[in-house]
């Protein structure tokens, strides 16, 4: 029997075998051999390996059919390159593609051990074969092409003349596979293989450098001529190629080439057996770039070369929108393409400059715009410093270039002197010397230089009684003023502070008199006169012209008494009043043996200044019982009796309400009395007289007499009159002071207490001629001194 060769299975990660798990880089060289297909005949007989791609698919590996050494022919690409194919192992049989037709080329030979014709083997085949003697001949009019077909299957059946087996005609049959091997003529011309091809020039390259390899290979594969490569145009005396090998290298430096860009046109041809020129040959291109190396890095230049720090000196305050003119700056990369595009950026205060262009391409003048004119302050900083960076875009070395930018500030007027407060409040006491320092005020200009030095000046009308130190700012008072808080206590006044270029600010000043305790409680006299009715308190008053309390708060007590113990004192109001148990004369009477029932007492006014004044003043107070007077009228006299001028206010204001009245009715009867009177022309009006009618006369009411004057003293309980006079009753007195002008809130006080007694003591009739006396003395007093 004949039996089909085979491969070894020797494992996955072994590499020769089937071939059955493979694995390949898809850097591989080309070249590289990859695998080797291992396999046997068991007859022994020798074995052929063999590939076939699927149709339409490139061929990227080529296998020795002797050695089965498999070999990479073309660059792999993972993403675009997919590989079928099968490996085969046959028994080899080899003619040329160009034996004749009819030749013999092989004999298969069958043998069958049987007798008679069980024995005889007859030979078909499924192609062309001799039936009798096993000769495979090629089909008349059929040729071999191994461009086309390297390889023919051939399937032989032997069989005999069949015969009885077990009762039963058979015959038997064995079958062969004969592969035939095409071996290649020398019929077509060479063949590059990878097109199409790229080469590089590197900036560092040198002369002898390798830039691009071709490859071509005879078109006759089984038989192939060696290859013969030379430069037929795009040389320009800067490339050779290495007629054997392919390999183009270059011979000058490529700072000499003049282009970036070289296509070669290169010529292969097949070499006979003396290694002449054949005219098989095959032409490609060889395009060839000079590519720039990303070795340098973005440069800042001056006008006298490279710079890294760059000065300018101007004015606080440009434009915004200005160009730094002072600044000379290129940047510069001498690398090309992509390799020379970069950024520019400042590092510094944010949005106060910024820089034109922000994207450069090998070269640029760089300018400096101001964005923010109110950050770029003298005050704030005399200098400003950046960082300029120019930093490559589309490059892995992202290589970088810094330069400083310092800007030097010149100052100008700027800014307003302004004071540390809108406003200053000072005290000071009264009596203070003339030139006394009242408040010192500041102002501070953050100019440099002249324009920083602030000039003081105080104006209003408050400022009359003061300076102020044009230069230190220290208000004082007039050397000829004199402050009285009596007089005026508060004053205001605005204070300037103004710049050599009169550019200035204002500040008020506000300065409050202190009161001292200069003045000493003033009684009206020295020696006063009051009426006191018992069950009613008397007041004395005195006055402190201090401004202040509690230098003008004065405290009253009595010094002395006589009688002792009789009389007791408000020490705010002033009010002096008979002690409780004092209800009636009867009681006087029985502590004074004297006739005319006047006491005297010494009465302290004391102010509670520091240090402390105080006056006195002898109160002489005559002593009455009144009777009783009710109603409205005598509570208001009786409140009034110390204050005539109220008294007066009240009639005149009774006066005028009448006054107003009778006006309002004459008028309203001037009115009537118009309307009803109007005369018509056609209407004639009689007036009758009424006949007089006897009235009952009425007796015209007496004037009001004046009441009696109180006598001059009081005459004594226990004594009685005289049988020759008629007996009179006696007439209670009262007697009252005007109180000053000079304190408003004592008058109130005084008032206020006078009323709250009213209620509940009893109004003697003798007060409304008291009253009266008292006011005529007062009116002819202000007219004496009017005239």
């Amino acid at each position: 029997g004949n039996y089909a060769p085979y491969f070894y299975d020797n494992g996955p990660s072994s590499t020769n075998g089937n071939m059955a798990l493979f694995s390949i880089s898809e850097d591989t060289p080309v070249g590289t051999q990859v695998y080797i297909l291992n396999g046997t005949d068991p007859e022994g007989d020798a074995v052929w390996f063999g590939l076939t791609f699927e149709k339409g698919t490139r061929e990227y590996l080529r296998v020795d059919s002797k050695s089965g050494n498999i070999t990479l022919i073309q660059e792999l690409d993972r993403e675009v390159i997919h590989i079928i194919f099968n490996v085969k192992c046959h028994p080899c049989l080899c003619h040329l593609q160009d034996t004749p037709a009819g030749s013999s080329i092989y004999r298969v030979q069958a043998v069958d051990k049987d007798m008679g014709s069980g024995g005889s083997v007859t030979y078909y085949l499924q192609f062309t074969i001799d039936g009798h003697s096993g000769v495979l001949r090629i089909k008349p009019g059929e040729t071999l092409d191994f461009e086309t077909t390297t390889l023919h299957f051939v399937t032989v059946v032997a069989k005999d003349g069949g015969g009885q087996y077990k009762g039963k005609h058979q015959v038997l049959t064995s079958t062969a596979t004969i592969t035939i091997n095409v071996l290649d003529a020398q019929d077509t011309p060479p063949a590059f293989i990878g097109t199409p091809y790229f080469g590089y020039i590197y900036e560092v390259s040198l002369p002898g450098s390798e830039i691009a390899t071709v490859f071509a290979k005879d078109g006759d594969e089984g038989n192939p001529n060696p290859i013969h490569y030379s430069i037929t145009n795009g040389s320009e005396d800067v490339f050779t190629i290495n007629s054997t090998s392919g390999c183009i290298s270059l011979t000058a430096y490529p700072v000499t080439l003049r282009n970036e860009l070289y296509e070669i046109k290169v010529k292969a041809t097949e070499l006979g057996p003396s290694e002449e020129l054949l005219d098989y040959n095959a032409m490609t291109m060889v395009t060839v770039r000079v590519v720039d190396l990303n070795n340098h890095p973005p440069t800042f230049y001056g006008e006298n070369g490279p710079q890294s720090q760059f000065e300018v000196t101007m004015y606080e305050h440009p434009p915004e929108g200005e160009i730094l003119r002072g600044l000379k700056i290129t940047v510069n990369d001498s690398d090309q393409g992509a390799n020379a595009k970069f950024k520019l950026r400042l590092v510094g205060p944010g949005r106060v400059l910024r820089v034109v262009p922000q994207t450069v391409l090998n070269e640029a003048q760089v300018t400096i715009i101001v964005e923010d004119s109110a950050a770029i302050d003298y005050e704030k900083g005399k200098s400003l410093t950046y960082k300029l960076l120019a930093v490559e875009i589309d490059t892995p070395e992202r290589f970088s270039a810094t330069a400083d930018i310092v800007i030097h500030l010149l100052d100008t007027n700027d800014n307003t002197p302004r004071f540390t407060s809108e406003y200053y409040i000072a005290r000071i006491p009264e009596n203070s010397p003339g030139g006394s320092n009242v408040v010192s005020v500041t102002a501070n200009d953050p100019d440099s230089g002249l324009w920083g030095e602030v000039k003081y000046s105080v104006y209003g009308s408050g400022s009359d009684l003061f300076l102020i130190h044009p230069s230190s700012g220290i208000i004082y008072t007039q050397a000829w003023a004199t402050l009285d808080a009596e007089v005026k206590s508060k004053y205001n006044f605005y204070v300037k502070a103004e710049d050599t270029e009169g550019k200035y600010s204002l500040a008020e000043v506000f300065v409050t008199v202190l009161d001292m305790n200069d003045h000493v409680p003033e009684f009206d006299d020295s020696l006063v006169e009051r009426t006191m009715i018992i069950g009613a308190p008397v007041r004395v008053e005195a006055i402190d012209a201090d401004a202040e309390s509690p230098n003008n708060v004065i405290e009253y007590s009595i010094m002395q008494a006589e009688p002792d113990n009789i009389f007791d004192i408000n020490a705010e109001t002033g009010e002096i009043k008979l002690k409780s148990y004092i209800k009636s004369m009867e009681i006087v009477q029985n502590i004074t043996k004297q006739k005319d029932c006047r006491w005297s007492l010494v009465v302290q006014a004391r102010d509670r200044g520091s240090p402390s004044f105080s006056t006195t003043a002898v109160v002489n107070i005559d002593i009455t019982e009144a009777t009783q007077l009710k109603g409205p009228m005598a509570a208001f006299l009786l409140q009034s009796r110390h204050n005539p001028m109220k008294a007066l206010g009240m009639v005149a204001g009774v006066i005028s309400i009448l006054v107003g009245v009778t006006v309002l009715i004459s008028t309203a009867m001037f009115l009537r009395n118009t309307k009803s009177n109007r005369i018509m022309p056609a209407r004639r009006i009689i007036i009758r007289r009424r006949p007089s009618r006897d009235r009952k006369s009425k007796p015209n009411p007496l004037p009001p007499r004046a009441p009696c004057l109180p006598p001059p003293s009081c005459p004594s309980l226990s004594s009685n009159p005289r049988p020759s006079e008629r007996p009179r009753a006696a007439v209670p007195t009262v007697s009252g002071a005007l109180a000053s002008k000079g304190s408003r809130r004592s008058s109130q006080s005084r008032e206020s207490n006078i009323s709250s007694e009213t209620t509940k003591i009893p109004v003697s009739s003798a007060l409304v001629s008291e009253l009266k006396r008292r006011l005529e003395q007062k009116i002819i007093e202000s007219n004496s001194s009017y005239y």
